[in-house]
Order: structure tokens, then C-alpha cells, then sequence
């Protein structure tokens, strides 16, 4: 019987490709495609699924809030990563929150119905490049956080953990507005366009 795979990406070029690609394979049908994490998730609630491919950087819910909300609410369903991040902070975290596989997105066929074929069997995989890059020592260490206050710190922690404006500031006693304004504040100061940037650089530098 095939197994039925759920394709999470906010790029139809790629999820298009992913589909001529496993449609290709004998035991795998491609029965739907999200274009973020929060459908995908609305979706697993009325259709089946065995396998989700899943990308990190997506609007509205990434794969990151994604992979750990299905994981609780669908522990029977098999979360593949694929996707060009290659941090090692960043594939060690996914696979602690349960995702089954970790790719990177340069990887080839034969490595992608490799990976749908182990997990299907119940075992973890990881692609050569991945498992390379978490066996790598770690450096010093970057400076990310150095121009950061305590309280920017503290906030950058929370947002990580998935805590909205409001739950952030009933914890430190501050408004809800005031949360919103450190967050502008941090993305200004990292560089980043979004709450997949944040929380992706607070898990490179383990704050999460």
C-alpha cells in the first residue's frame, strides 16, 4: 500500500519538483501541498498522511513551530526536514523535536526516496551532508548577540519558545506592546525580516 506524503513549502517550483520526483517512485503518493505550516497542519486534521516533507522558512507558521505541533498533535506521522539551512544548532534542534529525517535541499533522488523509505521503516535519516556537519566540533562561537541587552536576550529566548506578544509580557511584566517593540528592535539589530530569522538565530546560539 503506498504511503501517503504531504509536501510543506511556500515555493510551488520546488514542491512541483518534489512531486514529478516521488511520482516517479513506486509506494509514494503526493496527496497534498501546504504552503505553511499552520495548513499543513489544518489539513492533517482531515486527511491522512504518512510522511511530511517539510521546509523551515515559511510565512504565517515555519517548519519549525510546525514540525513540533504535529509531533504533538500527529505522533504517528513521519516528519522529513528539507530545506538549504545547514547549521549545525539548527539540524540538531529539528531532530530533538522529533523530526524523523533532516535534507538539505541540494540533495539528490536517490538520497530523497532513501530518506521516504527509512522513515517509513521507522528509523531516523540523516542525509551524508547533515550527519557530517553535526559531527563537526564546534568553533568559538560567533559575536550575534554581543550589541543585545539582557532583556533583548530574554525576549529573543521567548519568541524562540513560540510565545506570543502577550504571554511574553504577562511572564516579564511588561506590556504586550512593549514585547512588539523589542522585536522590532531585534530583527533591526540580527538583520532579519522575520520570526523564523529570530528563532532561527536563537537556536544557532543555543537559546533555545
Amino acid at each position: 500500500m503506498s504511503k501517503r506524503v504531504l509536501l510543506v513549502d511556500d515555493h510551488a517550483i520546488v514542491t512541483d519538483g518534489l512531486k514529478s520526483l516521488i511520482s516517479g517512485a513506486d509506494d509514494y503518493e503526493v496527496v497534498a501541498s501546504c504552503s505553511n505550516g499552520r495548513e499543513a497542519i489544518e489539513l492533517l486534521s482531515h486527511v491522512k498522511v504518512d510522511i511530511v516533507l517539510m521546509d523551515i522558512d515559511m510565512p504565517e507558521m515555519n517548519g519549525i513551530e510546525a514540525t513540533r505541533a504535529i509531533k504533538k498533535q500527529f505522533d504517528n506521522v513521519k516528519i522529513i526536514i528539507l530545506t538549504m539551512h545547514d547549521e549545525k544548532a539548527m539540524i540538531k534542534a529539528l531532530m530533538e523535536d522529533g523530526a524523523d529525517g533532516y535534507l538539505l535541499k541540494n540533495s539528490s533522488k536517490e538520497e530523497l526516496i532513501n530518506a521516504l523509505n527509512n522513515v517509513r521503516e521507522g528509523k531516523i535519516h540523516l542525509s551524508e551532508e547533515a550527519n557530517s556537519i553535526l559531527l563537526k566540533k564546534d568553533g568559538d562561537g560567533s559575536k550575534v548577540l554581543a550589541d543585545l541587552t539582557e532583556r533583548e536576550v530574554e525576549i529573543l529566548r521567548h519568541i524562540a519558545e513560540g510565545l506570543s506578544n502577550k504571554e511574553i509580557g504577562d511572564q516579564l511584566f511588561i506590556s504586550h506592546r512593549t514585547v512588539d517593540t523589542h522585536r522590532t528592535n531585534l530583527m533591526q539589530k540580527l538583520e532579519v525580516h522575520n520570526v523564523a530569522g529570530l528563532v532561527r538565530i536563537a537556536i544557532q546560539e543555543g537559546l533555545v
